[in-house]
């Protein structure tokens, strides 16, 4: 078994340290690099009015960090935010958080419709105000959802997301493991983003794309990964997860076929 880890370099190292543990060979591949935006006259203003929302939502332990560190240099207390209810899109986030002494709630599908499952939105008629701590391009789908129900936005965009140089310079060195293993490859796709590099990176490569199983976190990922499978005339498999833990990643790729 060959597990491709895709996930950025600061949240690899666990998952590949657990199946490494278990015998799987894993090569680290990041498909997105993360980097702050400057706190900006538009951010300030933002945090001015940050106090005045009921829920923020926080999407990754990067946007957790920044979104702290800012909030420090904006001069709003913390305690400012006790009213605040917090939602993490993972336990990585709520991990990072509960270091700033912030209990946050967790859904237990880590996607944007996971965390509109939650109860403070399905059953908290009177919600106002919701803030995004997140990073260019992610959680449009939930975002519109609450901009649909009257709710209003408040959007701390705090950093950007690209393809690392690195892996574009590496693509043709895993092309070369991946065509000529006789094992299963699998790879994690945890975002759109994610996903759209590496189509990027296989550009008139489809025997990559079709070699690889490919874990797709949560439902409307797994759609997406579906349409362009037919629309591209691709054939590939892949199977829907609801979580990134390592240890249920590692549960996950146990049950896989050993060659496909």
């Amino acid at each position: 078994m060959l597990f491709i880890n895709t996930r950025p370099k600061d949240r690899a190292e666990r998952l590949t340290e657990v199946l490494t543990r278990s015998g799987v060979k894993v090569i680290d591949f990041p498909l997105l690099i993360l980097s702050a935006i400057p706190l900006s006259k538009q951010l300030e203003q933002l945090y001015s009015q940050l106090d005045s929302v009921e829920v923020i939502v926080v999407v990754s332990p990067t946007a957790a960090n920044i979104g702290m560190q800012y909030l420090q240099q904006s001069g709003l207390q913390l305690s400012r935010l006790s009213h605040i209810q917090w939602i993490a899109v993972g336990q990585a986030t709520a991990t990072t958080l509960s270091r700033y002494g912030i209990r946050s709630d967790v859904p237990r599908v880590e996607t944007s419709e996971g965390m509109l499952d939650l109860d403070i939105f399905k059953q908290q008629k009177n919600l106002q105000a919701v803030a995004f701590w997140r990073g260019e391009g992610g959680r449009q789908f939930m975002m519109q959802s609450l901009l649909d129900q009257g709710i209003q936005v408040f959007n701390f965009l705090l950093y950007e997301r690209h393809c690392p140089e690195q892996s574009k310079l590496q693509f043709s060195e895993l092309k070369h493991e991946i065509l000529n293993t006789e094992d299963t490859v699998v790879m994690c796709i945890s975002s759109e983003a994610s996903w759209r590099n590496w189509l990027n990176l296989c550009q008139n490569q489809i025997e990559i794309l079709q070699k690889c199983y490919y874990l797709v976190l949560g439902e409307r990922l797994y759609q997406i990964l579906q349409h362009d499978k037919k629309m591209q005339h691709i054939h590939f498999k892949m199977t829907q997860v609801n979580s990134l833990e390592p240890d249920i990643l590692r549960e996950t790729i146990a049950g896989l076929p050993r060659v496909i």
